[in-house]
């Protein structure tokens, strides 16, 4: 299957009244942001810089600052600087401080939901390349979802597509008359558990070790454990002692100590990624063009985005399969295959000298993946139409 280069074409229709003409502002933008520099140069003179090492001295002549989750956004980094609006490409703000932000009058914006689809097809790859490993199907299975937003909704739609039981947990949404949860520890004893929230420090929806040495007696044996949240949402010792005595299958994108998570757990889990679950590259541009279109709002500018994500040359041609699941088994076999990500980045991290720089290198050079929807694909006519659309398959 061939890949077209994506084609990008930006055109300035007005310009800003804060400025917004190159050469007027300092935009300071991760290195690692999808089109980072091409996307920000309309509104000024863009400097790249590395989310992990970015200090006071570099931010204090930005007037536009862009970051990614690396990046803790707070009155020590800020202070002093010219720094009028923080836009982060990522769906969580807990690396950003927004009541200095506030205090302060500095404008903000981040990314909800830009890369849900990517995270929840990660999820799916994993678990289809378990089910061959191991020898069972999904449908049937329970999956425990805890936290059910943008991203749990469509792990949830993917389960029922294939008839799995499913069983929510969200405290917060709960409170607020949504209907149709269970407690925690109903939700840790299914089948497979996956995690989908986000870090809370303190109070009463706490999220840091959610799951810990208290209630890990309900995750049942042989279960799956799945953490692509936030590393410390899973005490990773706890996990650790079950995974050594081979009473549960992991898989890990987040850990506790990123960029330098314990060995051990890399090395035991049967998937383990360094936080690119979220990383396709529909995703990670999406997170992109939502803070391009916020930074257009808060300067008043209106420079216009049109682009072709995917062309894809080409189809995906599974007319041979007939069983609902295993269709999408091959069909994810095609897509994209969780556990190549793992064998490399297990391969990398576990045998060098500075872990720290191979945890980062893998994203920073991770290759472009795209999600199904992006694909054409040749479909059996007994392939159930309705779980096609759950998935997003766009067929031929």
């Amino acid at each position: 299957m061939q890949y077209k280069r994506e084609k990008i074409e930006l055109t300035a229709k007005t310009q800003s009244a804060y400025g917004g003409r190159k050469g007027t502002m300092k935009i300071c933008v991760d290195e690692n942001i999808a089109l980072g520099k091409e996307v920000f140069s309309l509104f000024g003179d863009v400097e790249l810089f590395n989310g992990r090492n970015i200090s006071g001295a570099f931010v204090k002549d930005c007037d536009v600052l862009i970051v990614r989750s690396v990046t803790k956004v707070n009155e020590e980094l800020l202070s002093g600087s010219k720094v009028k609006f923080v836009g982060t490409t990522t769906i969580g703000t807990d690396h950003i401080d927004i009541d200095f932000l506030k205090k302060n009058g500095i404008g903000f914006a981040y990314a909800p939901g830009c890369n849900s689809r990517s995270v929840a097809e990660y999820v799916f790859s994993s678990l289809f390349y378990l089910s061959k490993k191991y020898g069972f199907r999904l449908g049937g299975k329970s999956i425990g979802i805890i936290g059910v937003g943008n991203i749990g909704k469509i792990v949830e739609r993917f389960s029922n597509a294939l008839g799995m039981r499913v069983v929510k947990n969200d405290p917060p949404r709960e409170d607020k008359g949504e209907k149709g949860f269970s407690a925690l520890e109903d939700a840790l004893a299914c089948d497979i558990v996956t995690f989908h929230v986000p870090l809370i420090l303190s109070g009463k929806y706490k999220t840091v070790h959610l799951l810990n040495n208290k209630n890990i007696d309900f995750i049942k044996e042989n279960a799956i454990l799945i953490n692509s949240s936030r590393g410390v949402v899973v005490d990773n010792k706890v996990a650790l002692n079950l995974v050594r005595r081979g009473k549960i299958k992991t898989i890990f994108d987040v850990w506790e100590n990123e960029p330098e998570p314990d060995k051990a757990l890399v090395e035991l889990a049967d998937i383990a990624t360094p936080h690119i679950a979220g990383y396709s590259y529909d995703g990670r541009l999406n997170g992109t063009k939502m803070i391009f279109e916020a930074l257009n709002k808060f300067l008043g500018t209106s420079y216009v985005w049109n682009f072709d994500v995917t062309e894809i040359s080409g189809t995906i041609d599974l007319q041979d399969e007939n069983d609902n699941e295993y269709f999408l088994r091959k069909l994810f076999e095609k897509v994209y295959r969780a556990e190549e990500d793992s064998k490399k980045f297990k391969r990398l991290y576990l045998t060098s000298e500075n872990p720290r720089k191979e945890f980062d290198l893998f994203r920073k050079n991770y290759l472009r993946r795209f999600e199904i929807p992006d694909f054409r694909v040749k479909v059996n006519e007994e392939i159930d139409r309705k779980l096609l659309e759950a998935f997003g398959v766009r067929t031929v």
